[in-house]
C-alpha cells in the first residue's frame, strides 16, 4: 500500500484466479462460519425443542408481517408438508397467528404474536451480536465485499426475493 492503494494481493484483483485449494478453503470457512452463526440460536431453540426450520419461519414472518404461507414456502424453499408441520407447532405454542385473507379467503396470512416477537428478538440479538463483532473486526470494505459475494452466490429467484425483502424496509 505504498501509494495509498491496496496491493493487488489485498485488493481482490487476483481473486478472479482462485485455485481449487483456495476455493475449498472458502467453502470450509463458509461451513464453519455458518456453524458459529447458528450456534447461539440453536441453543435457545433446543430448550424449546425447535430447530432451524422454526427459526427461519419466525425470522421471515417477523421481516414481513402478514406474509402468506405460499410466500413463505417460496422464500424457505421447503415442502408444504414440512412448513405446515413447523407452522402447526408455532401456532399451537402461541408464537404465530394465522389469519384468513381479506381479499382471498383461501390465503393464510402469518403474524408473530407478542411471545413470537420476543423469541425472534432473542434469536436475532444473538446473531446480530456475532455479525456486529465480525463486521467491526473486518472493516467496512470487507463488509461490502462479503455482501457482494453472498449476493453473487444467490440464484436469480433468490436475488429477487432478497431484493424485495430489502426494499420492504421492515
Amino acid at each position: 500500500m505504498a501509494d495509498g492503494r491496496p496491493s493487488a494481493a489485498i485488493s481482490g484483483e487476483n481473486l478472479l484466479f482462485l485455485t481449487d485449494e483456495q476455493l475449498r478453503q472458502g467453502i470450509e470457512a463458509m461451513f464453519f462460519a455458518y456453524r458459529g452463526f447458528t450456534a447461539d440460536p440453536d441453543r435457545i431453540l433446543a430448550d424449546m425443542a425447535y430447530g432451524r426450520a422454526h427459526h427461519r419461519a419466525i425470522h421471515f414472518i417477523n421481516r414481513a408481517p402478514g406474509t402468506t404461507v405460499n410466500n413463505l414456502l417460496n422464500i424457505l424453499g421447503v415442502t408444504k408438508q414440512s412448513l405446515n408441520r413447523v407452522l402447526r407447532t408455532l401456532i399451537s405454542d402461541g408464537l404465530v397467528e394465522s389469519r384468513v385473507g381479506r381479499i382471498d379467503k383461501r390465503e393464510r396470512h402469518l403474524y408473530l404474536t407478542d411471545e413470537g416477537r420476543a423469541l425472534e428478538g432473542r434469536l436475532s440479538d444473538a446473531q446480530r451480536a456475532r455479525m456486529r463483532a465480525a463486521f467491526r473486526d473486518a472493516g467496512p470494505e470487507a463488509v461490502a465485499g462479503f455482501r457482494q459475494v453472498l449476493e453473487a452466490m444467490m440464484d436469480s429467484e433468490m436475488q429477487r426475493a432478497y431484493t424485495r425483502l430489502k426494499e420492504s424496509g421492515t
